[in-house]
């Protein structure tokens, strides 16, 4: 059991740690934005937009309409003449026919679809914004999940040091009992020692092959595609927390979004009012008409007629039972709810810098802790383990400089990536995450 145990992890560990395809960072960045089924939809938003802001769907283009249309009557009449003679006609047909081509343009509609436009073109602007909201968003996402890969490859590659290790105490502790140097205690320990290892190191690599799929998941690709990830980290320097609040004031995307939604319910306002103003309108004409009568009493026999014609009005609503007071009062009801949320998002956003730069540098604290931890139980490991060598110390003792050892190489890891997650957390509220080198 134990030998199957090894063998499994070892076959894995080589295949996975030994990868050639490593996944750099801006291979998945470039992954992600290319292939994420989130981004697209965000961006398939903004083409809607913006196809909302071109002048084709501002109301300063004309419409142009064509009609035709035709028509035949049969009739039995009957007349008198000023001689006093009565005329018949059985069957009498009439034909007419007629098209026409109509232009209508609006000249001034209360300036409403003016502000319209505007809104139109604010709302493109917001839309941008909300895509890259949902670009920096998913990037925290796959860092959070590629930074936890590289952490279980660091902890895959740790318990397989662990585990080679214990390979060699129970050598030892076999070798010692042949020559009766010690009892099969030392050897039974070895071998319950050498199973927990094996164990855990198979937990960790199902963990890290969880992981690895959740990251495809992100990057919108086969499920079973194989990578290493990077597990070098650097952090950026230079960071200052009045600089990140300052930053956050200007580039965090929260406080962007809502500052171009203030503007859209601003031309809100101005086009419901523009309901109160007159509209003027023009309407022209060019059409053709013809007439064929077989009737002899008709005047006419046969008529053809081509003009032009055209138009100007004017349409002022003087009282439309009170739907446009109405509207407008709403409108600045919801520009007064937009200035309330976008007070309490500044306040939400003073408050994530805040709790971002504390997690920040706290991270950044633990992670000089668990360095200097590492080192100390990397020194304690060594000298116990030339002490066992000696048999100065007892394979208890052994075992447990073993598991400090591993312990601290686990937290240390834990912690170096925690501060990078806690950097980039707060890049984001502070609008820089899209300009880091990650």
């Amino acid at each position: 059991m134990r030998k199957t145990l090894l063998l499994i992890g070892l076959c894995f560990t080589a295949a996975v740690l030994s990868a050639q395809n490593v996944l750099s960072k801006q291979d998945a960045i470039a992954l992600v934005l290319e292939n994420n089924l989130g981004i697209k939809v965000a961006e398939n938003t903004l083409k809607i937009d913006e196809n909302n802001a071109s002048i084709l769907n501002s109301g300063y283009l004309p419409s142009v309409s064509a009609l035709a249309g035709g028509s035949i009557n049969r009739e039995n009449t009957e007349g008198q003449l000023a001689s006093g003679d009565t005329r018949t006609a059985d069957g009498a047909e009439t034909r007419r026919y007629n098209a026409s081509v109509n232009v209508d343009y609006t000249l001034f509609d209360g300036l409403g679809r003016y502000y319209n436009y505007k809104s139109f073109k604010e709302r493109t602007q917001q839309s941008e914004l909300e895509v890259r909201q949902t670009i920096e968003t998913t990037i925290l996402q796959l860092f959070t999940v590629y930074y936890e890969a590289a952490r279980l490859t660091e902890n895959a590659k740790n318990l397989e040091a662990a585990l080679e290790i214990s390979r060699n105490r129970l050598d030892r502790a076999q070798y010692q009992f042949e020559y009766g140097q010690n009892t099969g205690l030392d050897v039974l320990n070895a071998e319950v020692d050498i199973n927990q290892d094996s164990i855990n190191l198979l937990n960790a690599e199902q963990q890290l092959r969880n992981t690895m799929r959740d990251l495809n998941l992100i990057l919108n690709r086969d499920l079973e595609t194989a990578f290493a990830a990077d597990t070098a980290v650097t952090f950026v320097t230079g960071l200052e927390m009045e600089n990140m609040r300052n930053e956050a004031k200007l580039n965090n995307v929260r406080l962007k979004i809502v500052e171009r939604q203030m503007n859209i319910n601003q031309f809100d306002i101005k086009a419901a009012k523009g309901s109160l103003l007159p509209t003027v309108g023009l309407t022209g004409s060019y059409g053709w008409n013809e007439l064929n009568n077989n009737s002899p009493l008709a005047f006419l026999i046969q008529n053809t007629s081509t003009g032009v014609s055209g138009s100007v009005n004017l349409t002022w609503n003087l009282f439309d039972g009170g739907r446009s007071i109405t509207s407008i009062k709403n409108v600045k009801i919801g520009y007064a709810n937009q200035e309330l949320l976008q007070k309490q998002i500044t306040l939400e956003v003073e408050r994530d810098i805040r709790n971002a730069w504390d997690s920040y540098t706290n991270a950044l604290f633990v992670l000089n802790v668990q360095d200097k931890n590492l080192q100390t139980n990397q020194n304690n490991f060594d000298r116990t383990n030339e002490r066992y060598k000696l048999g100065q110390v007892t394979s208890i003792e052994f075992r447990q400089a073993q598991l400090n050892l591993l312990n601290a190489e686990l937290a240390q890891s834990q912690a170096k990536y925690s501060a990078k997650l806690a950097e980039l957390q707060m890049l984001q509220v502070s609008g820089q995450l899209l300009n880091t080198d990650f």
